[in-house]
């Protein structure tokens, strides 16, 4: 993974505070392992009343994001020409293999990184 490119993607409950710092902390760890961000998205959960009710789950089974949260992630990455998506939360195998084929570059989370050469 040294110099990768990477677009860093976060989804967050509306409750948690310390969103900076936990994509900092993300960053760095990435930063540590060679890698350079070069874009960051944030998704909020729970913001609206009926997002509230749902605000420890992901938006989608498959991508994590809403719709439209997909496609910008989408239109950063190739705007920046990243090499790859690295979530700051977890990816099960099957948002991997969708992510990936939506993005057209690698997606993994920030534990999996490691199977990423």
């Amino acid at each position: 993974m040294t110099n990768a490119d990477v677009v860093l993607v976060g989804l967050f409950s509306a409750k948690e505070k310390n969103v900076v710092a936990l994509m900092d902390a993300a960053a760095a760890e990435l930063a540590g392992r060679g890698a350079r961000v070069v874009g960051r998205i944030v998704q909020r959960r729970g913001v609206s009343d009926g997002g509230a009710r749902k605000m420890t789950l992901p938006y989608s089974s498959r991508t994590l994001l809403s719709s439209g949260k997909v496609l910008e992630v989408a239109a950063c990455c190739d705007e920046v020409e990243a090499d790859l998506v690295v979530f700051a939360g977890p990816v099960t195998e099957r948002q991997r293999k969708v992510l990936t084929g939506i993005f057209g570059r690698p997606a993994v989370g920030l534990v999996g990184i490691d199977t990423i050469g």
